[in-house]
């Protein structure tokens, strides 16, 4: 019998917004995958030093909130546990041990597949999973030779157009606009319960 099929949707989530959960949910259900892990970056290497990040314990508590009522869908502390700069290629190496036989899908944005040559030991994650890229309804992917997907085994699963920035929604929380129907309520709940992004209203 075959292992588990492991989603893997790693991110700052700074905050966790409605377009994570959307993403999580639609690719669960379109390749049957068990469950899907929202890992939760350490120190995202992508934005060290290009902004302050929110402490990952509150990260982690955000979307542990989340997908309280998420089936299939988990909060994963793995790469906070490790501790350090987060790599993508260290999480997929480890949930590969963790899960011998199991089947990763590393679940990516549209938007995200032009820079994967930029990743650290690219190589090593190519090997270890079906990449999954979610994307708006019409995208056309770059599937050229030699293009960024080259050498890849890649799926894709279509979603809803959303237009969410966390960047907005941080201003959003700081100026006490409204977060309702973009955040998730129990998010919400607990941004204003620890006061994270400046306002607690």
């Amino acid at each position: 019998m075959s292992g588990p099929r492991i989603g893997i949707l790693g991110g700052t989530f700074d905050p966790v917004h409605v377009g994570h959960l959307v993403a999580a949910v639609n690719t669960r259900y379109e390749l049957g995958l068990d469950r899907v892990l929202l890992v939760v970056a350490n120190q995202p290497w992508q934005k060290v030093g290009s902004r302050p990040v929110t402490p990952a314990e509150d990260r982690l508590a955000l979307v542990e909130a989340a997908v309280r009522d998420c089936p299939g869908v988990e909060a994963s502390s793995l790469e906070i546990e490790r501790g350090g700069v987060s790599y993508t290629a260290d999480t997929v190496a480890e949930l590969a041990e963790r899960e011998p036989g199991g089947e990763l899908f590393l679940i990516i944005g549209a938007d995200v597949a032009p820079m994967l040559g930029t990743w650290r030991r690219l190589d090593e994650v190519r090997r270890c999973v079906t990449l999954v890229i979610v994307n708006r309804p019409g995208t056309r992917l770059d599937a050229r030779p030699g293009g960024p997907l080259a050498g890849w085994q890649v799926t894709s699963v279509e979603i809803p157009a959303l237009e969410i920035s966390s960047t907005d929604l941080r201003e959003r929380a700081a100026t006490g606009r409204p977060l309702d129907f973009l955040v998730p309520v129990e998010a919400i709940r607990v941004i204003r319960e620890r006061n994270l992004y400046g306002d607690s209203r």
